[in-house]
C-alpha cells in the first residue's frame, strides 16, 4: 500500500495547493518554531506524544470500570494536544518531497477522521452517552493507528524530517586527512573539497577554518551553491533549495526548515596544510 501511496500522481494537484497554503500562512517566526530549530530536532515527534498518550491512556481506562470521569478529561487533553502536533506536522509536509507528500496527505487524512471521532466520542461522553463516547473513541484509536502506520513510513522508510546529511560523517575518514593548503582558501568566503565522493564546505574566519558536510541536513541540497550572509564568526550559508540556514563557524541551524545542526568535522591547520576527520 505505502509503495503505491508514494507514487500516487492523483494526489499531487491537492497536495500542491495545500503545500503553498501552508508555507504562505506560515510567517518566518512561526515556520521555525514549528519545524523545531529551537529544539535541535523537528517538533512534530515530540508533540505527538500528547495526543498518543492521552488517547491511549483513555482506551485502557475505558475498559476498566469506574473510569468515566478521567477517561473523559483524557479524551478531552487528547484533542486540544492534537492542535499542536498538527501544525507541527503540517509545517514539516509543507517542505518535504512529493512522494513524501503523498503518502503524508493520507497520514493527514487518517489522523483527521480519528479527531473528528474524538471530537464525537468527547462530546458524548459530556452529555452522558458514556457507551457512546467509548464505541467513538475506540473508532477513533483504529483509525489513529492506521495514520500513526503511514507515519512511521515517511520517518524510517522515507527518512522524513531525519538528518540526511549524517550518514556522510561515517564516509570521512577517523585519522587526520590533508584537504587543502590553507592559502588557498579565501577568508570570509566558503569552499568545497571532496575527500573522497564526500564534499566538505570548508570556511576560513582567519586562521580558523571549520568544515562541515556539505548536503544540507533538510534534503541534501548543495550549501557550496548557496548565498552567504552576514560576515565573520556569524556568517551563515543559505541551503539554495528550502532555505534552511546554517552558521559556517559552529553549524547550528538559524532558520529553517532544517531543524537539525548541520554535521560538523574536526578540523585543524597543520604545516600550512587544512587537515579534517570525523569528530
Amino acid at each position: 500500500m505505502t509503495i503505491r501511496l508514494e507514487r500516487a500522481r492523483a494526489l499531487d494537484g491537492i497536495s500542491d495547493r495545500l503545500q503553498g497554503a501552508v508555507q504562505g500562512a506560515l510567517p518566518r517566526p512561526v515556520a521555525d518554531f514549528l519545524h523545531g530549530v529551537w529544539l535541535g530536532h523537528p517538533l512534530h515527534p515530540v508533540a505527538v506524544q500528547v495526543p498518543v498518550g492521552a488517547f491511549m491512556s483513555a482506551a485502557v481506562l475505558d475498559l476498566l470500570p469506574g473510569t468515566r470521569r478521567p477517561a473523559t478529561v483524557l479524551i478531552a487533553a487528547g484533542t486540544a494536544g492534537a492542535v499542536p502536533a498538527i501544525a507541527s506536522g503540517l509545517a514539516d509536509w509543507s517542505q518535504m518531497t512529493k512522494d513524501r507528500r503523498r503518502v503524508g496527505l493520507v497520514h493527514a487524512a487518517a489522523n483527521t477522521v480519528a479527531l473528528g471521532l474524538y471530537a464525537g466520542s468527547l462530546a458524548a461522553r459530556l452529555s452522558g452517552r458514556t457507551g457512546r463516547g467509548k464505541a467513538l473513541g475506540f473508532a477513533g484509536l483504529s483509525v489513529a493507528g492506521l495514520g500513526a502506520y503511514l507515519g512511521g513510513h515517511i520517518a524510517y522508510a522515507q527518512s522524513g524530517a531525519t538528518n540526511q546529511a549524517a550518514p556522510d560523517i561515517a564516509r570521512v575518514p577517523e585519522e587526520w586527512t590533508a584537504v587543502v593548503p590553507l592559502a588557498e582558501l579565501p577568508d570570509g568566503k566558503p569552499t568545497v573539497r571532496r575527500i573522497d565522493d564526500v564534499p566538505v564546505l570548508l570556511y576560513r574566519n582567519g586562521d580558523e577554518v571549520s568544515a562541515m558536510i556539505e548536503r544540507c541536513s533538510h534534503e541534501t541540497g548543495p550549501l557550496g551553491q548557496g548565498e552567504v550572509i552576514g560576515t565573520g564568526a556569524e556568517a551563515c550559508v543559505v541551503c539554495p533549495w528550502h532555505g534552511s540556514t546554517f552558521r559556517l563557524t559552529d553549524g547550528a541551524v538559524v532558520h529553517g526548515p532544517a531543524a537539525n545542526d548541520q554535521p560538523l568535522l574536526r578540523s585543524r591547520v597543520r604545516a600550512g596544510l587544512v587537515e579534517v576527520a570525523q569528530p
